[in-house]
């Protein structure tokens, strides 16, 4: 077990490595003067020497290297150039709608995508089987935007039931936070509760079909313990696996969603500032996002062996 952990550590920081060396050049390798592209086309020559020695750009490539490094690691993302204040300040203000977006996105995707894959293949071929495969593959394929607009329509400017964009934060009160996640999550969720649901159904369907099932089966096991003590953990790696892949795509997702129902979180803030080419805070968005995702890519390895601990040799 130790010896899979410190693989699993050392590849994670190779990983990481990767990434950072991708975000550093993402600025200094792109097309044009990063200086000059920063102050716009109206800039004098003072005003584009003095951006290329705020972000360092003068000094040697290996030396920008090691300082952006030495500075990510303690902590400084470097500062915005046009909010004029620390990058970290600025992402760590905008932290909470995400953070309860995504949270929640991912509790209710993964609670109800599980459930009704589980359910689908225990009814394989029925009437229930079918709705849920149906409802699966309509949810995969409806753009989130799509999703947004309509429920925006129906929810709010129709009924006027759940208001139609914003954020509260929760020191306002719980309800009028969650009030305003309401509409945003089921926008959110509806995909992966689809894709969640579709690999369960399979794992599950193949799990459900080896002969040790049917022997359980034969020896009188209640479809309780059948399902859930038996089948289920047997199916976790996919399940786990593709709970893990989610995450990816809701990275994208949160940036589009937030941006539909104006939500003040990191997804704008990465918008505003590829709209106003604000470097420094493309750079530190990416690499704490980066951060997370392998992150969470490692506690879903390191699950698998609490599932199947032939994995661990």
């Amino acid at each position: 077990m130790a010896a899979y952990i410190l693989r699993r550590l050392v590849s994670t920081v190779a990983v990481m490595a990767m990434v950072g060396m991708f975000v550093f050049l993402l600025l200094r390798l792109a097309p044009g003067d990063p200086a000059a592209i920063i102050a716009g086309k109206s800039a004098t020559a003072e005003m584009i020497a003095g951006i290329r020695e705020q972000l360092g750009l003068n000094e040697p490539m290996p030396v920008q290297f090691i300082r952006w490094v030495r500075d990510m690691l303690g902590g400084d993302f470097g500062t915005s150039i046009f909010a004029g204040r620390p990058v970290l300040e600025l992402i760590s203000q905008r932290l909470e709608p995400t953070l309860s977006l995504t949270v929640l996105t991912m509790i209710v995707s993964v609670t109800i995508g599980v459930s009704f894959g589980i359910l689908a293949a225990w009814r394989a071929g029925g009437l229930v089987d079918r709705i849920l495969t149906a409802f699966a593959t309509l949810g995969f394929s409806l753009p989130v935007f799509v999703v947004g607009y309509f429920l925006i329509y129906f929810f709010a400017i129709t009924t006027h039931w759940l208001p139609v964009q914003g954020y509260k934060p929760i020191d306002q009160g719980f309800g009028p936070w969650f009030v305003h996640l309401i509409l945003p999550i089921v926008t959110l969720s509806i995909p992966y509760i689809a894709f969640i649901a579709r690999i369960a159904r399979a794992s599950m369907l193949e799990v459900l079909s080896e002969d040790y099932m049917r022997t359980a089966v034969a020896k009188g096991a209640s479809s309780y313990a059948m399902l859930f003590h038996h089948a289920l953990k047997n199916a976790g790696v996919p399940i786990l696996t593709v709970i893990g892949l989610s995450f990816a795509g809701l990275i994208s997702g949160v940036v589009i969603t937030e941006t539909v129902f104006n939500i003040p979180g990191i997804g704008r803030l990465v918008v505003d500032a590829i709209n106003g080419r604000d470097y420094p805070i493309i750079q530190g968005v990416l690499i704490l996002v980066s951060g997370l995702y392998v992150l969470i890519n490692l506690t879903v390895d390191l699950s698998y062996t609490l599932i199947d601990p032939r994995i661990r040799y």
